[in-house]
């Protein structure tokens, strides 16, 4: 069941770069823009050999700021239930954060707002502010219901499970109940009434094991560790592959607008800024892929498909770059419809889902010091996620 779902978050994935690569040659109304890289001069061989350089930084800084969480389970100050973990969390989530309002959002208005886009609805209504709608209410409705769906679907396996475990754990009463019956009548009979009462305390006794055995064996077989952790787990498995997805909607958009680039002076800046922004955003994501318990496979999955995504965009941007005119309308509407969207699901699940949860965490609110830490943890990371917009 878990790849298929990866399977599904990856066809999704992939819906951008079809998108992108069906908008990519320039369309017939004048080439608006088109005259960009050319007539600057760009040092084509620069700026491919910068392009290179961006694809193994941002594959690193990826691979690494998503690696740390999910190596992080096995030093003791950076587990899940730490104070570290959490301090950590809430620096990523303020990253992401501010890559929703900062970073995407804006591009997204500039693209659907641009001059090259002079006839159509586009400027007599904010479409950038109703795709960022959209992709927030849409987070909302994916976010609920796979939580209720999954929820249902492990307590039907737990009935199904306890239902097992009773069935086994009463043969087995029923079994002892006859060798305590056998015993009782083959014994002289001194006393009726002590017998009596001494078979009585055996029954009871004997079904009060059985209750006991009946609990913990459904526990055990049906869920794999106390129930509260198993639902924790459900919800964060969600939480995990939803934020995946709009991360990697807007990674394939960037990776895409840098290798389509042929100007070094803009591919430059991006490659520190990208690196650092692929870091962050791993950290955030590995964060909730060590709460939400996946297993190994699913982890490397995960760990790979966020890792390549940009990578993945940035040579298809290169092979696309010599037909590729990121002003042209089909292009602008494209690109801004996608990052509009991507932006309402990174804000919907910085706030609900990332801060809101651990902000209102019992182990927070109780204690002061960490609950002071995790506010200017989070107030860093979107602080330094935003001064990257000035380069990025």
């Amino acid at each position: 069941m878990r790849s298929s779902r990866a399977v599904h978050v990856f066809a999704l994935a992939a819906v951008p770069l079809l998108l992108l690569a069906s908008a990519a040659r320039a369309d017939d109304d004048g080439g608006c823009g088109a005259d960009g890289a050319a007539s600057q001069g760009a040092d084509r061989a620069r700026a491919k050999a910068l392009k290179i350089a961006a694809f193994f930084s941002i594959l690193v800084c990826g691979a690494l700021g998503c690696c740390l969480p999910v190596l992080g389970r096995r030093v003791p100050a950076l587990r899940a239930d730490g104070d570290v973990f959490f301090l950590v969390k809430a620096f990523a989530a303020g990253v992401i954060l501010a890559t929703g309002f900062i970073h995407i959002l804006p591009d997204a208005f500039e693209k659907l707002n641009s001059e090259c886009l002079s006839g159509g609805p586009w400027k007599s209504f904010p479409f950038a502010g109703f795709g960022a709608m959209v992709g927030a209410i849409g987070t909302l409705v994916v976010d609920t219901v796979a939580t209720g769906y999954f929820t249902r679907v492990h307590f039907k396996n737990s009935a199904g499970a306890g239902a097992g475990a009773e069935a086994v754990s009463g043969a087995a009463v029923g079994d002892e109940e006859k060798q305590q019956s056998a015993v009782a009548s083959a014994a002289p009979h001194v006393d009726h009434d002590h017998d009596h009462d001494h078979d009585g305390h055996v029954h009871m006794h004997t079904h009060a094991t059985h209750g006991h055995a009946h609990g913990s064996s459904a526990i055990v077989a049906a869920v794999g560790g106390a129930e509260g952790d198993k639902e924790h787990a459900l919800r964060h498995r969600v939480i995990a592959q939803v934020l995946e997805l709009g991360i990697v909607v807007h990674s394939v958009i960037i990776g895409i607008s840098l290798g389509a680039s042929e100007d070094p002076s803009t591919i430059k800046p991006l490659v520190v800024a990208l690196s650092f922004h692929q870091m962050f955003e791993g950290m955030g994501l590995g964060g909730c892929i060590v709460q939400a318990k996946f297993k190994l496979r699913s982890i490397v999955t995960m760990v790979l498909f966020f890792c390549l995504t940009t990578p993945v965009g940035i040579l298809v941007g290169i092979g696309i770059s010599s037909v590729y005119n990121e002003d042209s309308p089909k292009a602008l509407i494209v690109e801004g419809i996608l990052n509009s969207v991507a932006a309402g699901i990174l804000i919907y699940m910085a706030l609900v889902d990332l801060l809101a949860e651990d902000f209102m965490n019992p182990k927070v609110q109780s204690r002061g010091k960490l609950q002071l830490g995790i506010n200017v943890s989070m107030l860093v990371g979107a602080g330094l996620m935003s001064m990257l917009a000035k380069w990025a």
